[in-house]
């Protein structure tokens, strides 16, 4: 796999989450942090989070906080740029 492409999650304790393949963040608030990743959108729900490092250069971004939930969904600026193609090639 090609490390560009490459992603982890390492969550401790429910409290201090590790995430690379960061390219950038999306919205941020005390009780979501919503992330464009390289394998699509990534929001981390929880209660009192904040980030606490972020190097979108290197991809990498630490949340700590009481983190409740990770859900993936895919990145709409991903799926319009696709159906935009696929409409050129028809």
């Amino acid at each position: 796999m090609d490390e560009k492409t490459m992603q982890s999650l390492v969550l401790e304790n429910k409290e201090l989450l590790n995430v690379t393949g960061v390219e950038g963040v999306d919205n941020f608030n005390d009780e979501a942090v919503v992330l464009i990743t390289t394998k699509g959108k990534l929001t981390i729900k929880g209660e009192k989070l904040n980030i606490s490092k972020l190097n979108v250069e290197e991809g990498k971004l630490m949340v700590k906080g009481i983190i409740n939930s990770l859900i993936y969904s895919e990145y709409e600026g991903q799926r319009e740029k696709v159906s935009l193609v696929k409409k050129l090639f028809k």
